[in-house]
């Protein structure tokens, strides 16, 4: 569980790596080959086994992709890492790409490769992606073929085996819900839209589903398996041998079939002649390939347990509430603790992970983080998703910013906080821009909405104070979160992309604009919020939505400009600490209920 802060990735990696995998592709009769950052499962967190960009590029990223050729290579991110690629892949190796704009398919388009070929791994490749792939490289006048084994496989020779950790039962008691009940509603729904089976390939939607969880991807209690579910609410769940524990089958009952996941080509092969849908965003190619290849009648549909495992029910909702306290207290003991020796320039930033982890911990509770912390002083707090290593370890210093985002994985909740804090006397300007986020948190926090309204919608309130003085940040403004599951998950999002999934109550979300000053330093705000019912406003004539708050910590004060923030504005910030003060005072020693109390007092 305990995080680990030894250097991975950067240019050595790519020196060593890069050579054997360009004999193997040359073996395979390959000029190029493609590698995005996902694997077999399309997770964003993976097993060390399948970190496959990583082991080729040096890149750590959780989103990416590369071209590798005989003579030169490219490698892709977004936004939020175009400072981490830099310090981690060698430049004299590797040109670096926007992954969304021309992204690696746009690239490829303006290329000049005629009579070339291209390789690509069907199994790590969705639907989606391989058609945008294969349109590039008509326009390239490249050849594209899959491959019956990924280079990356054969060339990484010393590759980790592949996770067997077992999988267990989540208790209904946090679950709220039946796997039978679930399956039963789930096959309902196929069976009205005229389907015959559902092949569920997410991960997430099988630990959701059948109430099991695992242990294969770090930081998320994930199973990798796959499952087929029919329409009268039967299940086939394949899974390895070694990861079924001897209570599982009692668990899932006599209308789930445990198979060994290497049967599962030959099962599909049953459904012939079925209506079968799959999920192309979450699918690989490989599936719609050996569907369609045994006579499947193959539908292009969502995940059918994306968006109810997105609408947490009441039991999952206290969950959450109850995990957000108990977070909230150990956060809370860590900031009494940074107050005392954070200010000293002898605290380095590995050291305040450790100690945020020492108090969770604590608690007893918790099942390991929700991800690995990013604990930032300084420039390096300008790095959206910079992780410390023994390399770039910074002390933190007077007269900087550190800026923390990190979370806990508990039975009852999953939890993702962010909190910016002034070490000695800081800069005018850091105030400045950390108030201006604090209003576009509060926005974001305060706003009402009817139905059907998505997260683009909202998205551009905790951007407005920012803009207003000409400023902005180049990620999203929330994600989804699950109940003891991935700390990012879909459908919905808060994001300046168009996204087609409406806020629904009982969805948990992010709400963390920030600022990031390039060589200087990084600011955000996050609490986790989850979309309430409706309710009627007075003197209005519709229902709105709105949001609860759930993370529950002091924000800095210190670093909070009083005028710049409006009435409104001011009693949020009143009002959150006080209930801070209330819901995580009580779970803290008194000496430490004491400082919560300071750091909660009024404006």
């Amino acid at each position: 569980m305990r995080q680990t802060y030894e250097v991975i990735g950067g240019p050595e990696i790519g020196r060593t790596n890069l050579p054997g995998l360009r004999e193997t592709m040359a073996g395979m009769g390959l000029d190029g080959f493609y590698i995005p950052h996902e694997d077999e499962y399309q997770n964003e967190y993976l097993p060390a086994c399948n970190e496959r960009l990583s082991w080729a590029t040096g890149f750590t990223g959780s989103a990416g992709a590369a071209f590798i050729f005989a003579k030169s290579a490219i490698i892709f991110v977004d936004g939020r890492y175009s400072l981490q690629v830099k310090t981690q892949v060698a430049p004299k190796l590797f040109e670096i790409g926007d992954l969304l704009d021309p992204g690696p398919f746009g690239w490829l388009a303006k290329q000049k490769l005629a009579g070339k070929t291209i390789g690509y791994d069907p199994r790590v490749v969705s639907p989606d992606a391989l058609e945008k792939l294969a349109d590039a490289a008509r326009k390239a006048n490249v050849k594209l073929v899959d491959v019956e084994r990924n280079p990356v496989d054969v060339a990484w020779t010393d590759r980790p085996a592949e996770p067997v950790a077992e999988v267990v039962g989540h208790d209904l008691k946090f679950a709220g819900e039946t796997s039978s009940s679930k399956r039963s509603r789930i096959g309902q729904a196929l069976s009205e839209a005229n389907i015959d089976a559902a092949v569920i390939t997410s991960p997430a939607s099988l630990a959701w589903l059948f109430n099991i969880r695992g242990g294969d991807v770090a930081r998320t209690p994930l199973p990798l398996g796959r499952a087929v579910l029919f329409s009268d609410g039967q299940a086939e769940l394949f899974l390895k041998p070694e990861k079924i524990s001897g209570s599982l089958g009692a668990h899932l009952g006599n209308e789930v079939a445990l198979r060994p996941v290497n049967e599962l080509e030959r099962r599909l092969a049953k459904l012939s002649g079925k209506n079968v849908s799959v999920d192309p965003s979450s699918a690989s190619s490989w599936f719609f390939e050996t569907l369609g290849s045994s006579g499947a009648h193959v539908h292009r549909h969502g995940d059918p347990c994306m968006l109810p495992r997105a609408k947490k029910n009441a039991v999952e909702v206290e969950g959450a509430r109850n995990a957000h306290r108990r977070d909230g207290a150990a956060l809370s003991r860590f900031l009494r603790w940074f107050e005392a020796h954070g200010q000293t320039g002898e605290v380095s930033e590995i050291d305040a992970a450790r100690k945020v982890e020492e108090y969770r911990e604590a608690t007893g509770e918790l099942k390991d983080l929700s991800f690995n912390s990013i604990s930032s002083a300084g420039p390096n707090g300008a790095i959206n998703h910079y992780r410390p290593d023994v390399a770039s370890n910074r002390k933190l210093e007077r007269g900087t910013l550190f800026l923390l985002d990190s979370g806990g994985q508990y039975l009852d909740g999953t939890t993702d906080v962010t909190r910016t804090l002034a070490i000695g006397d800081v800069a005018d300007e850091m105030k400045e821009r950390f108030t201006r986020v604090l209003k576009g948190h509060i926005a974001l926090a305060r706003v009402r909405f009817p139905k059907g309204t998505t997260g683009s919608a909202l998205d551009a309130l905790a951007r407005l104070s920012l803009w207003e003085a000409g400023l902005d940040y180049d990620h999203g403004t929330g994600h989804g979160v699950g109940s003891y599951l991935g700390v990012h998950e879909g459908p919905h999002r808060i994001a300046k992309a168009p996204n087609t999934a409406a806020l629904e109550p009982g969805m948990i979300v992010s709400n963390e604009p920030g600022y990031y000053k390039a060589d200087g330093y990084g600011i955000r705000i996050e609490n986790l919020q989850v979309v309430t019912e409706p309710r009627a406003i007075a003197g209005g004539d519709r229902e709105m939505l709105g949001f609860e708050t759930l993370t529950l910590a002091p924000l800095d004060r210190r670093l909070i400009l009083p005028g710049l923030l409006s009435e409104q504005e001011w009693m949020w910030i009143d009002r959150y600490h006080a209930r801070v003060l209330g819901e995580v005072g009580p779970l803290m020693s008194e000496d430490d209920r004491a400082w919560l109390a300071q750091a909660c007092a009024p404006l």
